[in-house]
């Protein structure tokens, strides 16, 4: 189902900036007993990014109220927030005066849990420094459609995006944490991906427990010398690697017990 400004709606703008230029901002939420989760983390994290590109972010109690009805429509997994600046005309120029427009989406679940371990590979294209975006989860996901399409390919589950100095960044869909000796990290988003709020959620979570996430840059080298490797978003949960080329591993005890704390969010 689709609502546009709080209203049942099947179409869209075909002149919406979203469309022309993805002038705008999304968040995918996942949905557990008709209950979005980790809600107040998307909608920080929204108004951030709207703070960044200079639109007027619908209020917070509004965005919940959306979510939290769409959520609640049968067979709903998944709710998608999507907001751009409107329709406003055939160039780059910006009309202030053009409220946002918030789109909300409701959908089935798209994987069942639990998850199987990952089978991933490492692409060999490099995810480009993103400059002034960096960290926005804005409507222009063209180099991440390309790379996942990369990673089908190849015929593995995920592929693992290192940037242009051989720092691997993150999962074409996901974020990365690496397991050794008991030190759990996480590599620096500094220059190129986006933290996903599993990941800041995770990391909270992990701090609150006596065992700190480094966030550091991190080489081909720690991922094959790893004791446990998983990935994270926030419709996944949590997703422990089982094969990386020649390497692997099975669930250790950190992803296992981490699986089983989200289970529970």
């Amino acid at each position: 189902m689709l609502w546009i400004d709080g209203k049942p709606c099947e179409t869209v703008e075909p002149l919406d900036r979203g469309l022309e230029f993805g002038d705008g901002l999304f968040e995918t939420i996942a949905v557990l007993n008709g209950a979005p989760r980790l809600l107040d983390a998307h909608l920080t994290r929204l108004a951030a990014g709207c703070e960044r590109l200079g639109l007027s972010a619908p209020p917070r109690e509004q965005l919940a109220e959306d979510v939290c009805a769409a959520a609640a429509t049968p067979n709903t997994g998944v709710v998608k927030v999507i907001l751009t600046r409107g329709a406003g005309g055939i160039g780059y120029a910006i009309d202030p005066s053009r409220p946002v427009r918030r789109y909300v989406v409701a959908t089935p679940a798209r994987r069942s849990a639990p998850l199987a371990g990952a089978r991933v590979a490492l692409l060999p294209t490099p995810l480009q420094p993103q400059g002034r975006l960096v960290g926005l989860k804005h409507l222009n996901r063209l180099e991440q459609v390309l790379l996942r399409r990369d990673a089908v390919a190849l015929g593995v589950d995920e592929g693992l995006v290192a940037d242009d100095r051989g720092h691997v960044i993150c999962g074409t869909m996901t974020n990365l944490f690496v397991v050794h000796g008991g030190r759990v990290s996480t590599p620096d988003l500094t220059r190129a991906g986006i933290e996903g709020v599993m990941r800041g959620a995770l990391i909270a979570h992990l701090a609150h427990a006596g065992t700190p996430v480094q966030v550091r840059p991190v080489g081909v080298d720690d991922l094959r010398n790893a004791d446990e490797l998983f990935l994270t978003n926030a419709l996944v949960g949590v997703w422990p690697i089982a094969t990386l080329d020649d390497c692997r591993w099975e669930t250790g005890p950190v992803s296992a017990r981490l699986q089983a704390a989200v289970a529970t969010w």
